[in-house]
């Protein structure tokens, strides 16, 4: 299914431009802004010479075989707005930062989250359970691009704690160091942090869900019954089988945490795919725009199929039912 997911989403990339009627790179050279039948004689001939060097004059079957064995390769092509860089060298520069904030806010969201949903969840009768669920869905109902805007309004512009933009100071030259290192780190918290904000709510919400739904089981009862702890009832039976579909969720919801990452960095001017997407979109760059969202959709698809993978270490009874 992996396999099938990414082709089909790669013929999707394929046919839907082509559909349009518009050719990026034609258009690029045209001037697209002007009506074709306006352009020189010269540009002209270089929409042509393009035009026959990437292998749009073939027929569209042709066109498709190609354009899937150079994805198979991982050939991307090249820059429009870039040339003659590549588009793996500008995923190149953007990945690293994208998959390190990524990876930092979704874990620490999706722990903290569990763990507050859980306690909330598993002490719902008391007063200050009952308090705390308003912040929660407040939080888990703004986007998190629009808490990264409130966050540089009254965190960086009107108190100066943080820095507004950008991934290290302006003239700081990336070396390893651990003065670079505090830079990178100071300039991440806001990014980070409103990702984190966001995603917390939502999690803790859910996690809430399901250690409410999970009381009643049968085997809750017998954890009692049998005279167990309160925090080992909590930690073994309830939030142990709770997270089973948190862990799910989780699978499903890379793609929402992906593009919602993408437009915070976008706000911050973060050197991540976001900002290499909103660049390349400003400057009708289709190739490094068809690049990023092909190494999105191979992503997300790989980090759920690692999650379908690793569900049977946290639930045995998956490895048992594949076993017979």
């Amino acid at each position: 299914m992996l396999l099938v997911v990414v082709w089909a989403a790669s013929t999707l990339m394929f046919f839907l431009p082509r559909l349009t009627g518009f050719n990026a790179l034609e258009g690029r050279i045209l001037m697209a802004e002007r009506p074709p039948e306006s352009a020189t004689e010269s540009q002209k001939a270089a929409a042509e010479l393009y035009r026959e060097r990437f292998g749009f004059s073939r027929p569209l079957a042709v066109q498709y075989v190609r354009y899937m064995w150079r994805l198979a390769r991982f050939d991307l092509g090249y820059s429009m707005a870039y040339y003659p860089v590549t588009v793996k060298e500008v995923l190149g520069r953007s990945l690293p930062w994208t998959i390190g904030l990524l990876a930092v806010t979704t874990g620490v969201a999706f722990v903290l989250g569990s763990v507050i949903g859980g306690v909330v969840g598993w002490s719902t009768s008391t007063r200050w359970a009952t308090a705390a669920m308003t912040p929660l869905m407040a939080l888990s109902a703004i986007p998190y691009y629009l808490l990264a805007l409130l966050l540089v309004f009254v965190v960086a512009f009107r108190l100066g704690w943080f820095p507004m933009s950008g991934a290290y100071g302006i003239g700081v030259i990336p070396e390893l160091t651990w003065r670079f290192a505090g830079d990178v780190l100071h300039h991440a918290v806001l990014p980070a942090v409103s990702v984190v904000l966001g995603a917390t709510g939502f999690w803790a919400l859910s996690m809430r869900g399901m250690i409410v739904s999970v009381l009643s089981d049968d085997f809750m009862t017998l954890a009692e019954a049998k005279g167990l702890r309160r925090l080992r009832i909590f930690a073994r039976y309830a939030l142990r089988n709770a997270l089973l579909p948190q862990v799910t969720g989780l699978a499903l919801s890379l793609g929402t945490i992906f593009t919602g990452l993408i437009l915070v960095e976008v706000v911050f001017r973060y050197p991540g795919v976001g900002d290499a997407l909103q660049r390349a979109a400003r400057r009708g760059d289709y190739f490094i725009v068809s690049g990023i969202t092909y190494v999105t959709i191979v992503a997300i698809a790989l980090a759920t199929f690692i999650m379908d993978v690793t569900y049977q270490l946290i639930d045995p009874r998956v490895a048992r039912g594949r076993r017979r």
